[in-house]
């Protein structure tokens, strides 16, 4: 390929990088909008309880992460391609699975082959663009992330509005089919860029005896939590601690995918002119704060602008975290990639569910008031591993 040409073939993939970002994020963000409607679909007159509906959250990143896993070594061999186009490939059949799962136990089996798909295309993307603009890392993973969070914003328009429309869950699933679709197509005859530099891989068993790597490990683990503790309940908590209807719910967690959407371009934006360490350390803290807020504050609208704004403070966290350990370890590969991802979503899996567990027990604002205990934890971490980077 010609000098003049490959700027124009970096930019495209890039964007359609950014697209398949927005796939991904259907894994994620389907299903908070429908909780209570599967509840009653699937449950019968008395509905699922709490910690079935956690459970199928779970079961989502529970693929999310094997995907990853998985993907992880055999990218570094075999190119991230045919796991870009396996990932949309695995969304697109889970959709359809989704639409026409009769019963629980089919429904839990389809989200699994989606948070598999979407664990894939996790792996797969941030090394990829971290490839294509080795210079501006930092950035260049904001921006990345950030379309996760404009894709979990279509996700939940396109299910808000499905439920205002009656088209329900299973024609909300196939509004969302064409995107993996055609992404699947556009990225067939595309070259991709080598994941690792001329001299070669650093070894994932070197990286994983470094004291540094492994906070890191750590801290993507509670960044991670700190995302899904809130987006995975959002919708649920409004409608049944707060009072609001199901539409405010879902619009409520609209809201919160935008704020993240914002809160990522403007670092991404701003670029090496922040120090990123101090971002996440803020981020951390302001986020530990919200929590609390969200699930004490007496007045309901006081309360759901706080659980919103958790959108902003928290949407640095995975990205920078990326992209920091990206700059320590340039030549980590897809498997570093990997880990980091497979951890960040495991904490995805974990706070979730406890939050459901705690809420069977004592009430849904409990619950999620334990979720400040992941960024609480997360933010002495940072200051550590900037002090020893």
């Amino acid at each position: 390929m010609s000098n003049a040409t490959a700027p124009l073939r970096t930019q495209w993939l890039t964007v359609l990088c950014y697209l398949a970002m927005m796939s991904l994020a259907i894994g994620l963000n389907l299903l908070p909008v429908f909780l209570t409607t599967l509840s009653h679909l699937y449950g019968g007159a008395d509905g699922l309880s709490k910690e079935e509906l956690g459970r199928l959250g779970a079961v989502g990143f529970t693929g999310l992460v094997v995907g990853i896993l998985v993907t992880g070594p055999l990218a570094d061999r075999a190119g991230a391609k045919p796991f870009a186009l396996l990932g949309n490939a695995c969304i697109a059949v889970s959709l359809v699975g989704l639409a026409l799962a009769p019963t629980y136990a089919w429904l839990t089996v389809a989200m699994l082959v989606l948070g598999l798909g979407a664990g894939i295309l996790d792996m797969v993307l941030s090394p990829i663009v971290a490839a294509l603009h080795p210079e501006r890392r930092g950035a260049a993973m904001n921006w990345l992330h950030s379309f996760y969070c404009v894709g979990a914003g279509v996700t939940i328009f396109v299910g808000t509005i499905g439920l205002q429309a009656g088209l329900g869950w299973r024609g909300t699933c196939l509004v969302l089919l064409p995107l993996p679709l055609g992404l699947m197509a556009a990225f067939a005859p595309l070259r991709f860029p080598t994941l690792v530099s001329d001299g070669g891989r650093t070894p994932f068993f070197g990286l994983v005896r470094q004291p540094w790597f492994l906070g890191a490990l750590v801290a993507i683990f509670l960044g991670g939590a700190t995302e899904a503790g809130m987006a995975q309940w959002l919708p649920a908590y409004a409608e049944m601690s707060l009072g609001f209807s199901t539409w405010i719910g879902g619009t409520a967690l609209l809201l919160f995918s935008l704020a993240m959407a914002l809160g990522r371009m403007v670092v991404g934006a701003v670029g090496p002119r922040w120090n990123p360490y101090l971002v996440m350390a803020w981020g951390c803290g302001l986020s530990a704060v919200l929590f609390l807020a969200a699930s004490f504050l007496p007045w309901s609208g006081a309360a759901l602008t706080a659980a919103i704004v958790v959108g902003v403070t928290g949407s640095c966290l995975w990205p920078t975290l990326l992209a920091v350990t990206a700059d320590r370890h340039p030549d980590g590969g897809a498997s570093m990639f990997g880990a980091l991802a497979a951890l960040g979503n495991a904490g995805g899996i974990v706070l979730p569910w406890l939050v459901g567990w705690v809420a069977d027990r004592h009430s849904l604002a409990i619950g999620l008031a334990w979720s400040a205990v992941a960024p609480g934890l997360m933010l002495p971490l940072v200051l550590l591993l900037r002090r020893f980077r």
